[in-house]
Order: C-alpha cells, then structure tokens, then sequence
C-alpha cells in the first residue's frame, strides 16, 4: 500500500511539474506575440509616414496669360512666339462678328473699320468664351495698330476686367506706325493694373528678339 501511495504520490507531483511548466509557457508567450505585433505594425507606420526619398515639387500653376486680337493673323504669329517663350497660356478675343476683308479696307472711310475707329464710343461684342484673368500675375496684351491705335474691340476687353494686382504689358503689330497712345487709352479705360510700357513688332519679328524683350522686361 505504501508502494501504491508513494507511486500515485510521485505521479501527481509529475503532473503538477508538466502543469507549471506549460501555463508559465503561455503565460510568457503572449507579451512576446504583442510586443512583436506594435513593433511591426510601429515599422509599418512609419514607412508610410517617413518615404525614403522626398517626393517631387509639383507646380502647375500658370501665371502668365498671353491674350490677343488678330484680323489677319499678323498678331496672332507673335502671340504664339511670346506665349512659347514665356510659357504662358493663349486667349484669342474674337469678334462675335468676324471682320472681313471689307470692313478692313482702311481706304474706304465707310468700312466697318473706318466707322469704328472715328467713333471712340464703340465697343464691338466679343465672341469667344469668357476668360477669368484673376490668378495671373502676368498679362501680355496684343493687337495691331489701327489708324494710329488699338481697336476698339481692344477697348471692350480692357473695360470688361478687373487688372487689379496684374502686371499688363502691352504690344502690338504694324506695318510702321509705332504703339502711340493705345497703351495709355487701354490702361486709362481698364482703370487698374500694373502697366509697363508697351512695344511694337512687326509680323516677322523672330523668336531671339522676343526673347530679348522678355528677359529685359524681368
């Protein structure tokens, strides 16, 4: 009996030892497990948060605008050129009613351009789409020379925008006649803006002389 009791004895105690140690190996492996998870998932965080390389400027943001009024194209030419050069954007005023090789018959003192030009009141209907010039530092103003001035559509665009805190630079195209007064009228009938002294061009004015004036303007 003594035997039996010593046996059963010894066999409990075994089990109590496999007991003990079993729960003091899942008692330790759960922080182990937890502590491995924050870590990861702390690793985790912080590749996302902290890229390895800074990512890259992006500015899309156009400030300069280059705006124009060409009857026949001779404007329009040196626009491009100067909106390429300065990486501007590119708004053409077109005339609800597009002007035809009549109207600019500047010997027939009753074509349509004669009529406008002597009559400094009119103001000719723009029919391209509105453009918002707020957000531009920079506006380049273009037109040709008509009887020693701007046309009065010029007048229109000028009197339908607000300048305020712009940078307007005028320039125009003609056979000879220079800018005359059409910069002080347009800056007197915006009312507003920055303006700096225009410049005259003629139609085959190359890229290297716009280039020129651009870079003297900064």
């Amino acid at each position: 009996m003594r035997v039996t009791r010593r046996i059963i004895s010894m066999l409990v105690l075994v089990m109590l030892c496999v007991l003990t140690a079993c729960g003091s190996q899942t008692t330790s492996s759960v922080p182990v497990s937890t502590e491995t998870s924050a870590e990861t998932a702390s690793e985790s965080k912080e590749a996302e948060t902290t890229p390895d390389t800074e990512p890259a400027e992006t500015n899309t943001d156009r400030s300069v605008l280059v705006v124009y009024f060409s009857a026949t194209g001779t404007t329009k030419g040196v626009a491009e050129k100067i909106a390429s050069i300065t990486d501007a954007d590119l708004y053409e005023i077109l005339p609800s009613e597009p002007y035809t090789s009549e109207d600019l018959n500047y010997s027939d003192k009753t074509s349509r351009t004669s009529v406008e030009q002597n009559d400094k009141s009119v103001r000719p209907e723009i029919g391209s789409d509105p453009v918002e010039i707020h957000g531009y530092t920079t506006v380049f103003l273009g037109f040709p020379i008509w009887w020693g001035e701007e046309p009065r559509i010029m007048d229109t665009f000028a009197e339908s925008h607000d300048f305020d805190g712009i940078t307007v630079i005028p320039f125009c195209t003609s056979g000879g006649s220079g800018i005359g007064t059409a910069e002080s009228d347009l800056k007197d009938l915006a009312g507003s803006g920055n303006w700096i002294e225009g410049r005259r061009f003629g139609g085959n004015v190359s890229e290297a002389d716009l280039q020129s004036w651009t870079d003297e303007l900064k």
